[in-house]
């Protein structure tokens, strides 16, 4: 896909949303179940994926570990619009490496220390970029990156969060 063909497919939707700013906001949805032992399977929208314990928690290592994912999640966003961003302007990339990686202390998963926090308490992402790029044109591309991915934008102002029960 070149500049013009994603332009070409993106601009009825641009138009639409300026024309319908209710018709812009989409709910997405995840779902799982607890499955045996201490797991949860998510359903993807292409696999099934059984989530359980990190194996610095007493897991066997055999399930995707939720935090893995969240960093999965922010790696393939972050990808995607860098790849779009990079369409969009015309750039010239050939290949580009996304990686995230995040500290946890698991004495606050684990209840040992009320004072560790729960939750990853840093998280770095970065980009290995090979094109032909002036470090202006990079440096314009990162900071388009980081602005239109969702999940960095999300982790980086998170929104609040409701959690309710219900009776099932």
């Amino acid at each position: 896909m070149d500049s013009a063909q994603l332009k070409e497919l993106q601009a009825p939707l641009k138009a639409q949303y300026r024309d319908d700013p209710v018709a812009a906001v989409v709910t997405l949805r995840a779902e799982g179940a607890i499955g045996e032992g201490v797991t949860c399977s998510v359903e993807t929208g292409r696999a099934l994926v059984e989530a359980g314990l990190h194996p610095a928690t007493g897991g066997s290592g055999l399930h995707a570990c939720s935090g893995d994912m969240l960093l999965e999640a922010l790696v393939a966003c972050a990808g995607v619009t860098l790849n779009a961003v990079a369409t969009a302007l015309g750039l010239e990339v050939r290949d580009a490496r996304i990686s995230a990686e995040g500290d946890l202390d698991f004495r606050g998963t684990l209840g040992v220390d009320k004072e560790a926090p729960v939750g990853f308490r840093d998280i770095r992402l970065s980009f290995e970029i090979d094109g032909d790029l002036t470090d202006d044109e990079r440096a314009t591309l990162m900071n388009l990156t980081e602005r239109y991915c969702v999940v960095y934008q999300t982790l980086k102002s998170a929104p609040p969060i409701e959690v309710k029960a219900v009776a099932a």
